[in-house]
């Protein structure tokens, strides 16, 4: 240590003995201050580039503005330190401790952070363009606005930690374990997140183009108005992710775990798709034009037990582009308050015991009629459906004899023998919950409030999703406006009608072995 050195060391180290704190503007250029203590001091646009600072004490000392250019921060103590828009460019912080600190639009460009202790630290709007950070701890850190962008996150522990609007373009997160954390509106393009773990995270209009989230966890992340496109998803794992109106144009989603993901309103032109493990995913909504998608897996468990096989880009298509089956109750009366809240009721009740409508119905309310509407994914359960669902009105027997009709009927129609397997299944599952119902929704319709909205005259109607209509039932007073009773007609042709409409149906595949299906 040189003597010059040795007198500035000295002469400050003098100073805060004797209780003096404030070293505003103090020159320091060069000087090795290593395993000095100055906690607490104030050191305010100090020049300390190139200073040696390595192992000291600067805990709750006020750096803000203070020139840290190239200087050794390696092991230092500077926990709860205030460094706002102090330049630390090009700095060894190496193991520092900054927790909690204060960096508030500071510049960290290209400087060494690798493993510190940065948790609780406020970075926003700092600029740390290609700092190093791998396996930094930032839990519940703020680095809303930061400039992050070519910086190494490799293994970097960041949860719940605030990155808003960040700049993350390059950056590589590799392994980072960031579950919680805020990323909305975050740039992320083309930046590295193999094997992220980004579960629960907030990436809500995050721009993610050109991502390369191969085997990331996005479990329960919020991805709505992300944009993907081009991003490499390839085994992914986006369970319960909300994916509305995320962007995937040309996105690699090959064997990505999409279970009980919403991504209506996504776009997917150009995507690839294979192997995507789709159990309980929406397929409604969606724009898929163009996908690259042989074969997807909708077993409950994503392990390839169900498998849709696609023969065409035009299966494809057509499968993602699905529409919902519906059943369509149009009750010649308008709804009360009384119905309405039976209606709920019962509903619930059908639903607790036929999963299949776990969903209510939409109501709309006209100038002279109700129309109830079930919105259902498998076409197969239309007929139990309506079946259930009729179960309120007056007109419920004779509704539920035609269904039974078309059910005994089932058999001789000219179907495939798994789809009547199927048909039949349905229908008889529902009709063996009649009596349990019909049991439980007597005593609630004793204590229900008296109206005559479940008597008025009734029309059924079923809607496949390949849009054939079949109506079920029609009370021979429907719209006559309170004339004398009529019979009920069960006037549709047992013949082709039924045929069109069990055939426009959109059935699932279950092969019998399902990796030979797959591998072949």
């Amino acid at each position: 240590m040189e003597a010059e050195e040795l007198l500035k060391r000295f002469a400050l180290v003098k100073r805060y003995t004797e209780g003096d704190r404030d070293f505003t503007g103090i020159n320091l250029n060069e000087a090795n201050l290593s395993r000095i203590n100055l906690s607490q001091s104030i050191l305010r646009r100090a020049s300390l580039f190139v200073t040696n600072l390595s192992g000291a004490n600067l805990s709750d000392a006020n750096l803000s503005e203070a020139n840290l250019n190239v200087a050794r921060l390696s092991s230092t103590n500077l926990s709860r330190a205030i460094l706002n828009g102090a330049t630390i460019n090009v700095a060894n912080l190496v193991r520092a401790d900054l927790s909690a600190a204060q960096l508030i639009r500071a510049s960290l460009i290209r400087s060494e952070l690798v493993r510190c202790e940065l948790s609780k630290t406020n970075f926003s709007g700092a600029n740390l363009t290609e700092a190093d950070l791998r396996e930094v701890k930032l839990t519940e850190a703020n680095l809303c606005g930061a400039n992050l962008s070519g910086a190494n996150l490799r293994g970097a522990s960041a949860a719940s930690a605030n990155f808003q609007e960040a700049n993350l373009h390059g950056a590589d997160l590799t392994k980072a374990e960031l579950s919680g954390v805020n990323l909305s509106n975050a740039d992320m393009r083309q930046a590295s997140l193999q094997q992220v773990n980004l579960s629960s995270a907030n990436l809500s209009g995050a721009n993610l183009k050109w991502a390369d989230l191969t085997g990331a966890n996005l479990n329960g992340a919020d991805l709505s108005c992300a944009k993907l496109s081009g991003a490499n998803l390839n085994g992914a794992d986006l369970r319960n992710t909300n994916l509305g109106n995320a962007s995937f144009v040309h996105a690699d989603l090959t064997e990505t775990n999409l279970i009980n993901a919403d991504w209506v309103g996504a776009d997917l032109r150009g995507a690839t798709l294979t192997g995507a493990k789709l159990y309980l995913v929406p397929r409604c909504g969606i724009i898929a034009e163009d996908i690259t998608c042989q074969w997807v897996d909708l077993s409950p468990a994503g392990d390839r037990t169900q498998i849709q096989q696609f023969n065409s880009p035009s299966e494809s298509r057509k499968f993602l582009n699905h529409t919902p089956g519906l059943v369509q109750i149009v009750v010649d009366a308008l709804l009360d308050y009384s119905a309405n809240s039976t209606l709920a009721t019962v509903y619930s009740e059908i639903a607790r015991h036929y999963r299949a409508m776990n969903f209510p119905p939409n109501i709309e309310v006209g100038y002279r009629r109700t129309t109830l509407t079930f919105r259902f994914e498998s076409d197969e359960h239309l007929l139990p459906a309506a079946f259930l669902a009729i179960i309120p009105f007056k007109d419920a027997v004779q509704t539920q004899r035609n269904i039974m009709v078309i059910g005994k009927n089932i058999e001789s129609q000219n179907l495939e023998e798994k789809r009547i397997v199927q048909l039949r299944k349905a229908l008889s599952t529902a009709t063996n919950k009649l009596n349990e119902l019909m049991d439980l929704l007597s005593n609630i319709s004793r204590v229900s409030q008296p109206t005559k909205f479940f008597e008025s005259p009734t029309q059924t109607i079923l809607i496949s999703s390949g849009q054939e209509s079949l109506m079920v039932n029609s009370h021979g007073n429907f719209g006559k406006g309170g004339a004398s009773h009529q019979p009920s007609k069960f006037s549709l042709p047992l013949g082709q009608k039924v045929v069109d409409f069990l055939a426009s149906f959109d059935y699932k595949e279950y092969p019998e072995n399902p990796v030979n299906s797959v591998r072949g």
